[in-house]
């Protein structure tokens, strides 16, 4: 077996007892969650450092394995100073687990090396680059939290799961400041992104598919903040606006890799 998939299937093995853990009976934010959640980060981070070897990679297998060892590891810091996130656990570790198992899928892609290791300008783009993206990943899950959980009261039908998340209140006091956090670090990103443009190119911006997607995300995301702050915008809509703004990032970050290195290949 390759060493890459032999470690992509080990970081995979690290995720799944975090994600069923809620299975277990009275579930808790204890010594165990916490034990398996270390697991679970240090899994896919361990993976991501073994394979990059120093060399930046920018291939789709790559990509998806960085959002998950990202996600993952802010997903602990959250359920760290949050009292209600870590209930977001079974969505969180069972989404990983899917990004997972397509990393490894398209593991066979071409490895796109960037370079012997990148400096300046463009470490600091990759650095918020990722953790925006990790930062409404973890904002997308607690907005389809809330959104389960909103339509379970509304059917008065609660299910096994909805009843493990946090109400609907913590998931959208949760979603708002990791929204506000992250339309911060998307600022800094397009602002790197637009100092790399000009150092590279003369200009600020190259009205490529990353950039239209990205700055229609970050306008989305702070026309929802605007709302919800003005006039007090929650609940669903809210829910469905935050989805949106995953998918425009989603689609303008692995998206266009997706495209380029499996449709095109």
């Amino acid at each position: 077996m390759p060493e890459n998939a032999l470690l992509s299937l080990s970081a995979i093995v690290t995720l799944v007892p975090a994600a069923l853990l809620p299975l277990r009976r009275d579930h808790s934010r204890d010594f165990t969650f916490w034990a398996l959640l270390a697991v679970a980060v240090a899994g896919p981070l361990s993976s991501v450092l073994a394979s990059l070897g120093g060399i930046w990679r920018t291939d789709l297998s790559m990509t998806l394995w960085v959002t998950v060892a990202a996600s993952m590891a802010l997903f602990a810091a959250t359920a760290a100073v949050s009292r209600e996130a870590w209930r977001l656990t079974p969505l969180v570790c069972g989404y990983m687990v899917c990004l997972a198992v397509l990393a490894t899928v398209w593991g066979h892609a071409p490895v796109k090396p960037l370079g012997s290791g990148p400096g300046g300008w463009i470490l600091v783009h990759i650095i918020v680059s990722v953790a925006t993206y990790a930062l409404v990943t973890i904002a997308a899950v607690a907005a389809l939290a809330a959104f389960m959980q909103e339509r379970a009261l509304k059917l008065k039908q609660p299910t096994t799961l909805t009843r493990l998340l946090p109400s609907v209140a913590d998931c959208e006091e949760l979603l708002v400041r990791l929204l506000v956090l992250g339309e911060i670090v998307l600022a800094i990103g397009l602002a790197t992104g637009m100092a790399l443009q000009l150092k590279e190119t003369g200009s600020l911006l190259k009205f490529d598919h990353k950039t239209v997607l990205t700055v229609a995300a970050f306008m989305v995301i702070g026309g929802l903040l605007l709302a919800h702050f003005k006039s007090g915008l929650r609940g669903r809509k809210a829910a469905r606006i935050v989805l949106l703004a995953y998918l425009l990032l989603t689609l303008g970050y692995p998206g266009v890799k997706f495209v380029t290195d499996v449709l095109m290949a």
